[in-house]
């Protein structure tokens, strides 16, 4: 019996003993082809040589030196780098280091507040994010959710938050409705949300360009964030981009709000930051946020132990350098194409597929039971949890989720395989699909 606090308490679990590129092996020899990178991770493969030299070379000269007392190479570093590929505007920005998503948005939280504080706004205490979102565990991240199931357990501890709806044209587009109506729609929903809120109360809107691990990977129809950042704008309200699934790189650039030509206030990233080597969250302040603390006191109101932890920020800055080097963002718009044709071949017809969508490598299935009304599947056949047991017997790691419709019906699938892969295995991860998706919907 395994004395660790699984997910799962019930379930053994497979034991991973090695990476290989884009395959984990486990303690028998099997090797699974690792098609999401867990959860949108791993995004340079198991065991890049370039990584792990620079987190050895790093452990060797300084692990830990604690941020009250001390800064640090790697820290100064990854900070001026992230800043310089940061969309305009944040030149004069800076950049906090922590040790996941949930931690960076609780610190892109506070930095919202104390600003609006510093600026003599103290009424601004209330956040607005979209239906069906997912921003991170803490409760303070969690309490800014919009995904009911995730948030079910721990409701009487959360934050109210008021929900608007999510850019999803497969879902909420009316009959006939263009991009320039539907995106008019949403930002008019936004501002009157904002009004009902009272004058002077948002601290922030909290968006993710590409919707993530609740909805699949939607990304945003043309015009949307923009209008976004318009009423944000008009109402004093600063706009939070939630990177932490779709940035670095995993869309085919550094940034999707960089793609989108729209400049936010506070961008938080995670996951492809440190591609799974090291724990490392981030948020990148705009300079506007940095000028205002320090005309005011001057001081981050909050911190946590492992900020800018050296081996982590080593680590993610390597893993920048290997994508510069290796010409990788490339790499993801080519193999992201092979992988949106491969998909859309084999499943633009299937009777259980209602939408196929994504950008750069980040593509998702949403299943249904009826296509011709894209009904969802019954959520007591536990599709979602079912094809992921059966891809992974069949040796592909996915991101099959449940809950994509309303948080409890509707089920999809996501792909999002690591930078290097080939067209080979894109085609190998596309086969086992089709077979394990095949076998649960039998």
């Amino acid at each position: 019996m395994s004395s660790v606090l699984h997910r799962d308490l019930g379930a053994p679990l497979p034991m991973a003993v090695a990476g290989d590129g884009p395959y984990l092996i486990d303690a028998q020899g099997k090797r699974y082809l690792d098609a999401s990178g867990g959860a949108m991770v791993s995004t340079l493969g198991h065991g890049h040589p370039r990584v792990v030299e620079a987190i050895v070379a790093q452990v060797r000269k300084l692990a830990f030196a604690h941020s009250t007392f001390f800064t640090n190479q790697p820290a100064e570093a990854l900070a001026e780098r992230l800043i310089a590929l940061a969309p305009p505007g944040f030149g004069a920005g800076r950049a906090g280091f922590v040790g996941s998503g949930s931690e960076a948005m609780e610190v892109a939280l506070k930095l919202a507040r104390q600003v609006h504080v510093e600026r003599g706004e103290p009424g601004r205490d209330i956040f607005i994010a979209r239906r069906q979102s997912f921003h991170g565990n803490t409760l303070g991240a969690l309490g800014v959710s919009g995904h009911p199931a995730r948030r079910a357990l721990y409701e009487p501890l959360l934050a109210k938050t008021p929900l608007v709806s999510p850019c999803h044209p497969f879902r909420n587009r009316l009959p006939g409705e263009e991009d320039e109506a539907y995106t008019d729609r949403l930002a008019a929903e936004l501002a009157a949300a904002i009004k009902a809120a009272g004058e002077g109360r948002v601290a922030a809107f909290l968006v993710e360009p590409i919707a993530g691990a609740t909805l699949g990977s939607v990304p945003p129809v043309a015009g949307y964030l923009r209008k976004v950042r318009a009423v944000c704008d008009a109402a004093g309200v600063l706009l939070i981009a939630d990177e932490v699934m779709c940035g670095m790189g995993r869309a085919g650039d550094w940034f999707v709000m960089g793609q989108e030509s729209v400049t936010p206030d506070l961008i938080v990233i995670a996951k492809g930051l440190g591609a799974g080597y090291q724990p490392i969250g981030a948020v990148l302040a705009h300079e506007r946020i940095c000028t205002a603390i320090v005309a005011g006191s001057g001081l981050l109101a909050n911190g946590h132990t492992y900020m800018s932890h050296a081996v982590a920020c080593a680590a993610a800055l390597a893993v920048i350098e290997t994508i510069e080097s290796e010409g990788l963002l490339a790499a993801v718009q080519a193999r992201g194409a092979d992988l949106e044709a491969a998909l859309r071949a084999r499943f633009g017809d299937h009777p259980h597929v209602g939408d196929i969508r994504g950008r750069g490598l980040f593509w998702s299935l949403e299943l249904v039971a009826d296509r011709a009304r894209n009904a969802p599947v019954d959520p007591a056949r536990k599709l979602a949890i079912r094809l992921r047991k059966t891809a992974q017997e069949a040796g592909l790691i996915c991101y099959p989720a449940a809950g994509t419709l309303d948080g409890i019906a509707g089920d999809h699938v996501t792909l999002a395989p690591p930078f290097i892969v080939t067209p080979g295995q894109i085609g190998a991860m596309v086969d086992r699909l089709e077979a394990s998706l095949a076998a649960v919907l039998d």
